[in-house]
């Protein structure tokens, strides 16, 4: 059931980026016109009724591999479009398709599938572009990733995938230590390209460098970088020590329960400004798929296997994970009963902080008079009811009651 262009949303717990408050919304033609407090009153065509329940900026995943049995490298518009809903019906309106290194003609039909989902009928999350998890990454740190696809940034290679991708390239994970990283940050910078350093081997003075050259996130903190590290008598940073200390580094966390135990998690808001921290599930075909199942990351054709268990996807010989299975309300859920962060900061994390990374703070990721009305309503464990795109409403029967 679709709204009209003038509706109010009431009787709802808004999440603000300040905090929470009780009040209604008027949507007009798909945004946020504007926001009442409790005892305020819309003179609109029809009204939502919230029930009391949260209503959120609807969540941006930055990181996301697949959901639901498909995977984004499958490069079919049903697998795009399956991974995607998979995900909206968890709250997500935004995301980043992400591949995995592989090779140049699978990128070409990802990049082809997306452009085609884009205008495929039915309900999606805004596929907003791509996020290229290597191919330039660190043999040391591949981690579930295959090494026969690795190679270091040659510019001819870099002029190759800007020709394949165009502006749909969003973001690229990439080892900054490689030679021929940083002249490889300068051309994806000037195209645009959101610069994220991740499975990387680097060392702090290489962090600075990268940094200097247009890094501004890391990509699963904790999962495939170094460490500190001791040769000799003397210590050195890695990736993880080096995004505490640098505070133009925001972070991505996989909030699974699962990557990071509470305890990390917990060190990670102590240390790190909230506002820099964003939560990503980093989510393989396995989501929303029972334990047991097989689960391949990356394409069907030439990916790997790993297997759904305990709520997380492993490499079959179980030495390491293989990327996640959750989806974006349990990031949220998990991170606020996990830590003591209030809730509206752990939507933050899963909207606003995401939003402005991506350049986008000035229309997506809070709840703002002039920001699209991309909208979640969930309960208290932030099960999620109804999702909102563009002020239609998409996903979650509701009771026809709701609407009056």
């Amino acid at each position: 059931m679709l709204p009209a262009e003038r509706f109010s949303i009431d009787n709802a717990v808004l999440v603000l980026p300040e905090g929470l408050q009780r009040g209604s919304l008027l949507i007009e033609n798909g945004r946020i016109a504007a926001i009442s407090p409790e005892n305020g009153h819309f003179d609109a065509e029809t009204g939502y009724d919230a029930g009391g329940r949260y209503v959120s900026p609807g969540f941006i995943d930055l990181h996301v591999h697949g959901g639901g049995g498909y995977d984004f490298m499958d490069g079919t518009v049903e697998a795009v479009l399956g991974a995607a809903r998979t995900h909206l019906a968890h709250g997500t309106t935004l995301l980043l398709p992400t591949t995995v290194a592989c090779a140049d003609e699978e990128l070409e039909r990802v990049f082809a599938a997306l452009r085609a989902a884009r205008t495929a009928p039915g309900p999606k999350p805004d596929l907003y572009g791509i996020h290229l998890e290597g191919p330039y990454l660190a043999p040391e740190q591949k981690g579930a990733i295959d090494a026969r696809y690795l190679k270091l940034p040659e510019p001819a290679h870099v002029e190759r995938l800007l020709a394949l991708g165009g502006a749909d390239i969003k973001r690229i994970t990439l080892a900054c230590e490689l030679p021929g990283a940083l002249e490889l940050c300068d051309r994806m910078g000037e195209a645009g390209v959101l610069l994220s350093i991740g499975h990387s081997d680097a060392e702090y003075a290489a962090v600075c460098a990268a940094v200097a050259h247009g890094c501004s996130l890391v990509t699963h903190l904790y999962s495939a970088m170094s460490t500190l590290r001791r040769r000799g008598a003397y210590r050195y940073l890695g990736l993880v020590e080096s995004a505490y200390l640098i505070d133009a580094l925001s972070v991505e966390i996989i909030a699974d329960g699962k990557h990071l135990p509470p305890e990390l998690l917990r060190l990670i808001l102590k240390e790190k400004d909230n506002d820099a921290i964003l939560l990503i599930t980093d989510a393989m075909r396995g989501a929303g798929q029972p334990d047991g199942t097989i689960a391949r990351l990356g394409s069907l054709a030439r990916g790997q296997d790993a297997i759904v268990r305990d709520g997380v996807a492993f490499v079959m010989d179980g030495s390491c994970f293989a990327g996640s299975v959750c989806t974006a309300d349990r990031c949220v859920r998990t991170i606020w009963r996990q830590t003591d962060v209030p809730l509206h900061r752990a939507v933050a994390m899963m909207t606003q902080n995401p939003a402005r990374v991506l350049g986008l703070d000035g229309r997506k990721g809070a709840l703002r008079p002039g920001f699209d009305a991309d909208l979640c309503v969930f309960g208290e464990d932030v099960a999620i009811e109804d999702v909102f795109v563009a002020g239609c409403r998409v996903v979650g029967p509701g009771e026809p009651e709701r609407w009056a």
